[in-house]
């Protein structure tokens, strides 16, 4: 086996001079990976956060449905399918359980594909060999979930 290794710095921007002595302290934090552009990250609004920043529970949704993304491309480049254009509204559901637990009950990726070469019956196929080859969907604990819809251009 590989390895290929990932690192990113999260740095909290959230202290008000207080720390954490009082529940109100910010959620504010900031993900640096190497040279790339750093994202503002916080909790989610419901959460005390941000609503202009990139709580972790968007970026795990992103990270599974830009992960099927690259893989699905792949797959269709090896399988005579061109795709021309793809829309992902995901969507990820956490279930809260008390004051401080819970997990993540299920993504669900809506791909929408526009074809230009390929047959669509194969383009649809695709999307479950994606899921299986996709690293970041087959490293969750819980179910993803995929409803695509494949469409050839000009039709």
């Amino acid at each position: 086996m590989k390895n290929f290794d990932y690192h990113t710095v999260v740095t909290w921007t959230g202290n008000d001079g207080t720390g954490t002595s009082a529940r109100t302290y910010g959620r504010d934090n900031e993900i640096a990976a190497g040279s790339k552009a750093t994202i503002p990250g916080s909790a989610p609004p419901e959460f005390g956060g941000d609503p202009t920043a990139w709580p972790p529970e968007e970026l795990l949704v992103a990270a599974v449905s830009q992960c099927h993304l690259l893989t699905y491309l792949f797959q269709c480049s090896r399988n005579g399918v061109v795709v021309e254009s793809y829309r992902d509204a995901a969507s990820g559901t956490l279930g809260v359980e008390g004051a401080a637990g819970g997990h993540f009950t299920e993504i669900v990726l809506r791909p929408e594909v526009t074809i230009s070469a390929g047959d669509p019956q194969t383009a649809l196929e695709l999307h479950a060999a994606a899921h299986q080859g996709c690293y970041i969907g087959s490293s969750v604990n819980f179910p993803v979930r995929i409803e695509p819809t494949v469409v050839q251009a000009g039709a």
